[in-house]
């Protein structure tokens, strides 16, 4: 009788204490495109989330942070069927990742409706963060690379420019931004041409951009698409042209840069962070990533992700591992730190990311292709909110 009480009173300790783990861990629901077209983008953030918490350890204001990885193989209704499985069933404290605009859109009333915090690693449109209050960027927007390439071009005798954007909300926004600020300050755009977002065949506008015969291309297209945007745009001779090649640094994206080839040599683009970047910070970030992955360098997807987790990791510890939605996004508004990529912080007002832009030239050091910066516009803020204040 004796040994079945004893053997009771331990189970039902045991099932305390199972219940209190479970209650101490921290779910981050991590929805990213490890499959389809945009992979890269994926496997760079999967890298650096699992490298932070390598390196910072996976506990944060004494609780367990278990990630919870899904692949939302680059469409949006996948990852709202993702979403909604990980706040209903894994009751995720974070939804975090999102690759795509499209995809970040269609989980927001997710996050609104189950008031969890959505961190944007990657996608850039400006007006993500309008469609939740809970929606949370540590990626950048595109407007805040392309003004400043604007602004750079006209200073450096480009007068007349095609833009050539992936036809989606990033692309529209980093059109409409360069465009605006070309104008007035002078430039003027020949011709507006844009490309499917899936399956693009850059060979048709590039065409039509070398037959407008502009001083320049301005271009965008996302992470993981550049390599093949330089390869036709190589082959229909525009760089022998001399048609200047100018853009947003997704095009010359660190992952891809070296498969490349020397024909990308002195383009000039803007963007918030290069594998080169000149700081400790950044060289011990290098270091460890490309350790952990096999000489893998990292991006500026990566380093969105490796932000994102100390977004995460610092709101638990000012909340005294808190989690409800509400005081969570009290704490990260505001939030400033030293990132890989340099001084970043979240505006308490549109909750988006505030950043350095740097104006980089594709250079090659010790046999290997780098975004090189030489010029630094900081504490940038997104252009197009800006602009409605």
């Amino acid at each position: 009788m004796v040994r079945r009480q004893l053997a009771a009173a331990l189970a039902a300790v045991a099932l305390l204490s199972s219940a209190a783990q479970a209650e101490d861990a921290v779910k981050v629901g991590l929805i990213l495109p490890m499959t389809g077209q945009q992979a890269s983008t994926g496997k760079q953030i999967d890298a650096a989330v699992k490298l932070y918490q390598a390196v910072n350890g996976s506990t944060a204001a004494g609780k367990k942070i278990e990630v919870i990885l899904k692949d939302d193989t680059g469409v949006a209704d996948v990852a709202k069927r993702l979403a909604q499985e990980l706040v209903v069933n894994d009751k995720v404290a974070f939804l975090a990742g999102f690759g795509l605009t499209p995809i970040a859109l269609a989980v927001a009333p997710i996050a609104t409706q189950a008031k969890v915090p959505e961190v944007v690693m990657a996608a850039g449109t400006s007006s993500i963060t309008d469609a939740s209050p809970f929606v949370v960027r540590t990626s950048f927007t595109l407007a805040q690379s392309a003004v400043p390439m604007a602004e750079w071009a006209v200073k450096n005798g480009i007068n007349k420019v095609v833009t050539l954007v992936s036809d989606f909300g990033p692309g529209i926004d980093a059109e409409k931004s360069f465009t605006e600020r070309f104008k007035s300050d002078g430039g003027t755009v020949i011709e507006s041409l844009r490309v499917p977002l899936r399956s693009p065949d850059f060979s048709p506008v590039l065409q039509k951009a070398a037959d407008a015969k502009p001083d320049a291309v301005f271009v965008f297209v996302p992470s993981g698409q550049g390599a093949q945007f330089v390869k036709q745009f190589v082959e229909r001779g525009l760089d022998k042209s001399g048609i200047k090649l100018i853009a947003t640094g997704d095009v010359t994206d660190d992952d891809q840069l070296n498969g490349m080839g020397d024909v990308v040599i002195g383009v000039i683009n803007t963007h918030n962070y290069s594998a080169a970047h000149d700081s400790a910070a950044n060289k011990a970030f290098v270091d460890a990533f490309k350790k952990a992955n096999a000489g893998m360098r990292p991006n500026f997807m990566a380093v969105g992700g490796w932000d994102g987790m100390h977004l995460i990791y610092e709101a638990l510890k000012m909340t005294g591992g808190a989690t409800d939605g509400d005081t969570l996004l009290a704490a990260m508004k505001g939030m400033a730190w030293e990132s890989p990529r340099g001084p970043i912080s979240i505006d308490p007002q549109t909750r988006d990311i505030v950043q350095n832009i740097y104006v980089r030239k594709v250079e090659k050091k010790d046999g290997e292709l780098y975004n090189v910066e030489f010029a630094t516009i900081p504490n940038v803020k997104d252009p197009v909110k800006a602009a409605k204040k």
